[in-house]
């Protein structure tokens, strides 16, 4: 469903000569194709579900905050605005992201529903995590309340 929403986005960006979405689009689209092909090549015939998908956005997003800071530091404040603006176009495509209040509240839960008990059950807190906020949390905040947590 989200892939289609994808596809759909680009052809309209496309009409409206939005060049920064354009161009994030079918920098998305490509990476997805690439999961795809290399899925294929390991015998998984099913193309990537949306929870890959939206794991495969907030790598973009990550990856994009990760440029922002080292063009501000090499002074390319263009090329940082740059990132910026392809990653507002990547969030409208991904759930609305937990809070620090919200991402805390939901490790407790976590840790509470599992029975966690120490640093042990990290790996475990964090799958049960990620399946339940596949695309809103921020999973390193998350890794971090859960080491506090259980440590």
């Amino acid at each position: 469903m989200l892939r289609q929403r994808l596809t759909d986005a680009l052809k309209v960006a496309q009409k409206r000569r939005a060049v920064v979405e354009v161009a994030t689009l079918r920098l998305i689209l490509a990476a997805l194709k690439d999961r795809d092909i290399a899925a294929r090549t390991k015998g998984d015939a099913n193309p990537i579900d949306d929870d890959g998908l939206l794991r495969l956005l907030q790598t973009m997003v990550k990856q994009r905050n990760e440029a922002i800071a080292l063009y501000e530091q090499g002074g390319r404040l263009e090329l940082a605005e740059r990132e910026r603006d392809e990653i507002a176009v990547i969030e409208t495509y991904l759930p609305r992201q937990l809070d620090e209040a919200e991402i805390e509240a939901a490790v407790r839960q976590v840790i509470e529903d599992t029975g966690a008990s120490g640093l042990k059950n990290m790996g475990a807190t964090m799958a049960e995590l990620r399946r339940r906020h596949a695309g809103s949390m921020n999973f390193a905040k998350a890794s971090d309340m859960v080491k506090r947590e259980l440590g």
